[in-house]
């Protein structure tokens, strides 16, 4: 198979969670666990750092990769969902995986992986654990995909684990409250491994406590004992709890030689060292035209007070969602006196735009209907001024199709 033909299959495979939703959530680590060991157990022959969190994890594990890569270590970095091409997903030293090893794991597997009806996360993470582990790579940092405790990432032994904050997303999967949803995060804490917390919640921190406790991993939160500021390349005032969350995490890495001139420097070149893509990221100047990832109500509260420092004589806001939104906590976080363009992805999971405008208005949020990402776009850039504003988010999947 070619490589397009080669996602074209995997992508076929049992339900993939970006594309589908709910259905896709397959709340077992069995299927992984035989896969890990079918490979021969890959995981074992890599360190790892295992990052989980509702917001700020994927943004944490590329500074923690940034990091490392700036102290000399051969660094692999997996995330999830990606944004352009697949590899993204998949990264050593920043450079994504070769199309000639996505496509050559699956040839050679492929009677395996269709014979046990593994889903694409589930050949997506083995592959990532085989790429790391036949690149021996110093180390690896792991995100999770979604939740901790039966996601199939969870098959590691990292050296530290961090867990970077708690909000309600994914609450049909993973519980309706802030303390259920803090236990399926806080079931990537290991026996005897350190765990580091990004940000203190009070109405959480005993979650993390009891369960660090029964598993003799000493707990750190990070914004207790992380008193300096560091700058990073990453834009969006959002970043600095993030930052103190991955500093702390860096200093519990035992066996690494990491100063805080290494440090500085990999949190001032992270999009260069990693390319990451998609966190207030600025695509044009003239107009302003910034897109991210924020998606639900913790993160797109961040990323609006950023919006409300900026400077502008109107508001454009590119805006669509994905189906399983709790729209009634998101949409009145949005300012009134923006010109909304309202769209929908381009993905089965997609909330429809007529949908959207229903909802919008009852928020007193007012705007057009635009058949794409692309459309909404073009109006917006056709509409907008030169000292105007254009925002683009509310899904990775619409941030997908402009980046």
């Amino acid at each position: 198979m070619t490589y397009k033909e080669t996602l074209d299959w995997m992508f076929a495979q049992l339900p993939m969670y970006q594309q589908k939703g709910k259905s896709a959530f397959n709340a077992k680590l069995d299927k992984s666990i035989s896969l890990a060991s079918f490979l021969g157990n890959p995981e074992h022959k890599f360190k790892s750092v295992h990052v989980a969190g509702t917001n700020g994890k994927g943004s944490s594990s590329h500074m923690l990769a940034s990091i490392l890569q700036a102290a000399g270590y051969k660094t692999g970095l997996y995330t999830s969902p990606h944004l352009n091409d697949f590899r993204e997903r998949i990264r050593i030293n920043g450079k994504p995986a070769e199309k000639d090893f996505v496509v050559d794991f699956i040839a050679k597997h492929k009677e395996y992986l269709q014979g046990n009806q593994l889903s694409f996360f589930e050949m997506t993470v083995g592959m990532a654990f085989d790429y790391f582990a036949e690149n021996s790579v110093d180390i690896a940092i792991i995100e999770v995909g979604l939740g901790g405790r039966l996601d199939s990432t969870n098959i590691i032994i990292p050296e530290v684990s961090l867990i970077t904050n708690i909000g309600l997303d994914h609450v049909d999967m993973l519980g309706d409250t802030l303390e259920k949803i803090a236990i399926e995060k806080a079931g990537i804490i290991k026996e005897g491994v350190p765990v580091v917390i990004s940000e203190f919640q009070e109405e959480i921190a005993k979650i993390f406590h009891t369960i660090s406790k029964e598993r003799n991993a000493e707990i750190i939160f990070a914004d207790k004992i992380i008193n300096k500021e560091y700058k990073t390349s990453l834009l969006g005032s959002y970043q600095i709890k993030n930052i103190k969350g991955v500093v702390a995490t860096i200093k519990k890495l035992d066996g690494f030689e990491i100063s805080e001139t290494h440090i500085e420097k990999g949190l001032a070149n992270v999009v260069e060292n990693t390319g990451l893509l998609g966190r207030w990221q600025v695509l044009d100047e003239n107009p302003m035209v910034i897109c991210d990832t924020a998606h639900n109500k913790e993160g797109l509260s961040e990323v609006l007070v950023q919006l409300k420092q900026q400077k502008f004589n109107k508001l454009h806001i590119v805006l669509g969602f994905v189906k399983d939104k709790n729209l009634d906590f998101i949409l009145p976080l949005f300012p009134k006196d923006a010109d909304y363009y309202f769209t929908k992805p381009d993905i089965p999971r997609g909330l429809e735009v007529l949908e959207l405008i229903e909802k919008a208005e009852k928020y007193g949020l007012e705007g057009v209907q635009c058949a794409s990402v692309k459309d909404a776009f073009a109006m917006a850039k056709q509409n907008a001024m030169i000292n105007d504003f254009i925002f683009i988010g509310g899904s990775t999947f619409v941030v997908a199709e402009v980046v």
